[in-house]
């Protein structure tokens, strides 16, 4: 099993337990938000939270806003370079995902 099924397994456990949701309202307004947001308005959105306050947007909600925006503008370059530029501000496990997108961004601009 995979560890996105796993995860997923246990997602939909926590939401299913009686009277009890282990994902606050605002996460989950949050995530139901930025699914179908624009690229502009995701953007717009990360761009003003960490002007504010650089570290108040957990790292989760930072990737999910990035990759969101990634996949909707793959042949961006720019935007592909700020999406790496903020993996690499947070520590060695997303450093190959931020290198393929510098790598993608890269070769989009030869």
């Amino acid at each position: 099993m995979s560890d996105l099924t796993r995860l997923t397994r246990e997602l939909i456990g926590s939401t299913q337990e009686e009277n009890t949701s282990k994902i606050p309202d605002p996460v989950r307004d949050f995530i139901e938000k930025i699914t179908f947001a624009t690229p502009e308005d995701i953007l717009a959105a990360v761009h003003d939270v960490l002007a504010e306050d650089w570290m108040a947007m957990p790292v989760w909600a930072r990737n999910l806003a990035y990759r969101l925006v990634c996949l909707q503008r793959p042949d961006d370059a720019e935007l592909l370079r700020e999406a790496a530029a903020d993996l690499f501000s947070f520590g060695p496990d997303w450093d190959e995902v931020a290198e393929e997108l510098r790598a993608r961004a890269t070769r989009l601009e030869e």
